[in-house]
């Protein structure tokens, strides 16, 4: 199946609307210890970060039933989602580092403008069809890497700024 760019208008959506649900899911719950790892259970960067990841992970994976003919699929997907995980910190702490602390607002574009981007930069990647995949199974063992952090350390924070939440000064659950 030819790659088209409604798979990443579909990813974006998907991402988007998935992102803001599990933005307040672990709240909507009760603070569930079963729902923690996959939405935020506080306001800090990481957390936000998880936002982004888990809805790219998961549409990918079904998306992947669709793309078995692309041998570099998984390493485009790879690409795309550490590109918007980059671009989460990148934005917020240089915005904040120039203005001072930003409106709630700005930090809710930043998460689409990062899901936008990353999905433009998916989409060139595989119309351009030169990512070299010489090992798609390891771009599938940095994504389930990449889950087990995200999962780790919702219990387990390290204590370092980007885990901690600006509203309580807590880290991780």
């Amino acid at each position: 199946m030819k790659q088209s760019g409604l798979w990443q208008l579909m990813g974006f959506a998907v991402t988007s609307l998935g992102g803001t649900i599990l933005h307040f899911l672990y709240e909507w719950l009760g603070k569930a210890a079963w729902i923690a790892p996959f939405s935020g259970v506080n306001e800090s960067t990481w957390e936000h970060m998880k936002l982004l990841f888990w809805p790219m992970f998961i549409f990918a994976l079904v998306q992947s039933l669709f793309f078995k003919d692309r041998a570099d699929f998984w390493c485009v997907k790879l690409k795309a989602v550490l590109l918007g995980l980059a671009l989460i910190p990148t934005l917020f702490y240089t915005y904040n580092g120039v203005v001072g602390k930003s409106p709630d607002w700005l930090n809710i574009a930043i998460f689409f403008v990062c899901a936008a981007i990353a999905y433009l930069g998916e989409a060139r990647w595989f119309r351009e069809d030169k990512t070299a995949c010489k090992h798609p199974k390891l771009a599938v063992a940095a994504f389930c890497s990449l889950a087990a952090l995200f999962m780790l350390f919702t219990f387990f924070a390290p204590k370092l700024g980007i885990f901690q939440d600006p509203l309580t000064g807590a880290y991780g659950i």
